[in-house]
């Protein structure tokens, strides 16, 4: 009897054995970012739930598309499943066949148009998770005590900056770092009639372009925070919350972040949520995918990887991202539903409404080398601010970015393609 006791115990212990060592294990890259904090602190129940291990990487945007570059392009990635920037990644990411096509996904409710930029061909790569408009913050306390109705036009807004102004608040606020302040700055390039790229060709030194640009720097370089050329959304935020800034134009996708009492010294009730100002050509601001989730094609365990995406990217998870957390999800349900709609402020429902009709689906040029292509745009920007706009080289130096960023698309084989 002891001895089949014993025996017992083995074949036991070694089938828990076993089954540990089949534990099944996925590595998944997330971004800093409201919908990745969200993951993370929801990633125990789908640990418990489907007895999928997750080993989680959390980096800032700019650290995660060059850590995953680096990885995908050296053939030492592990990756299964990643948070991923459609304007800013697919194209590369796609040409170098990084992606795992979604055959099986039904992306039925999500907008078409938001499926264009994650699809080539008849197959789709991408599941978009998170839409972003440009949208303008402002104080509702200041702008009340000020006698200022909330800025509707381009000139509404200089003027109510001036009078905002103070050696103690700053009257605006938009991403004046090099890089980041391509996406922030595009809503004034539509808005005085340029683009970044015209039929696979660099036009941002057009008058209309350099119009905005010295527009923009003169907001920032005038009215903006100190530092302003070293600040993206994330430095600038919490100045925000510290009652430092009275208006800021940025993405829709931070409110609920900007008012988070733990964090903001500015009472939710003080923040405001207002359509982005229209300019002299009208007013088109940008409404595009930020971001999505993929699947590496070079995943050795895509089953569980497809079992994460499915979950991370629920209409259910859609639901409590923008219901509970504010963020602005992609998919179609969520905005539908009147139960979670009660919970959303106002203002990300209205606003959202007129981007999506009258929004440009593009915050950035369109191409496999944006990142280079911000940088040198960024470095256009940043002339402007330094001047407060009024900078003698600014249409030099836009005409030498341009030369620089046509040769990105000549090396890429863009040039001249739309």
């Amino acid at each position: 009897m002891r001895r089949k006791a014993i025996l017992a115990l083995v074949v036991a212990l070694a089938i828990v054995a076993t089954a540990t060592a089949q534990q099944k294990e996925i590595r998944v890259l997330l971004a800093n970012h409201p919908y990745g904090d969200l993951l993370k602190s929801a990633i125990p129940e789908f640990e418990a739930s489907s007895g999928i291990k997750v080993n989680l990487e959390q980096y800032q945007e700019g650290q995660l598309s060059t850590k995953l570059a680096t990885e995908f392009a050296t053939g030492s990635s592990t990756v299964d499943v990643f948070m991923t920037r459609p304007l800013q990644e697919t194209k590369m990411f796609y040409k170098n066949g990084w992606y795992q096509p979604l055959a099986s996904y039904d992306f039925a409710d999500f907008p078409k148009a938001s499926l264009g930029l994650v699809s080539f061909g008849s197959k789709t790569y991408v599941v978009p998770i998170v839409t972003e408009w440009q949208v303008l913050y402002y104080r509702i306390d200041l702008l009340k005590k000020a006698g200022l109705a909330v800025p509707t036009t381009f000139a509404d807004l200089e003027a109510a900056a001036k009078r905002l102004n103070s050696a103690d608040v700053a009257g605006f606020a938009s991403r004046g770092k090099g890089n980041p302040a391509v996406t922030q700055m595009s809503s004034f390039l539509y808005n005085y009639g340029g683009t970044y790229l015209d039929k696979g060709k660099a036009v941002f030194n057009s008058k209309a372009a350099l119009d905005a640009i010295r527009f923009y720097g003169k907001m920032l370089g005038t009215y903006g925070p100190a530092g302003v050329t070293a600040m993206s959304w994330d430095n600038i935020m919490p100045v925000f919350q510290a009652g430092k800034i009275a208006m800021w134009t940025d993405a829709s996708v931070f409110y609920s972040q900007i008012v988070d009492p733990a964090k903001s010294q500015v009472p939710a009730e003080s923040v405001g949520i207002a359509n982005f100002p229209a300019g002299p050509k009208g007013n088109t601001p940008f409404i595009v995918v930020s971001w999505g989730m993929a699947i590496s094609k070079k995943t050795k365990s895509l089953d569980a990887a497809q079992t994460f995406l499915a979950w991370a990217t629920s209409a259910d998870m859609a639901k409590r991202a923008l219901g509970n957390q504010q963020i602005t999800v992609a998919r179609n349900s969520p905005w539908l539903d009147k139960a979670v709609l009660a919970k959303v402020n106002p203002g990300l429902i209205e606003t959202r409404a007129y981007a999506a009709k009258n929004g440009v689906p593009f915050d950035r040029p369109y191409m496999s080398a944006v990142g280079e292509a911000r940088d040198r745009i960024g470095e256009v920007i940043i002339e402007s601010i330094n001047t407060k706009g009024e900078s003698a080289n600014l249409e030099k130096k836009a005409n030498d970015m341009v030369v620089k960023v046509n040769e990105l698309l000549e090396d890429t084989g863009e040039y001249g393609v739309q």
